[in-house]
């Protein structure tokens, strides 16, 4: 079952309480999305950190062909 994007912004925003999240669907079907997550505790960490603190917040719903979230585009960023 797809995802929406207020189940995916929910799951983000519970590791990343204080930070900007823009949630996007890239196709138009439910089922690619791209997520902007930018936060303070991203400052000093490179890209695939920052990417995988972001990936663990999900609690497995990207994991394996079953997975409830087929794809997800991440960006991620300290705050300017």
């Amino acid at each position: 079952m797809a995802m929406e994007a207020q189940e995916i912004e929910a799951l983000i925003r519970d590791s990343f309480p204080n930070a900007r999240i823009t949630i996007t669907d890239t196709a138009g079907d439910g089922n690619h999305w791209a997520a902007e997550v930018i936060d303070e505790s991203f400052r000093g960490m490179n890209r695939v950190q920052q990417q995988r603190m972001v990936y663990a917040s999900l609690k497995g719903k990207m994991d394996g062909p079953n997975g409830a979230l087929h794809a997800l585009a991440l960006t991620t960023k300290a705050p300017d």
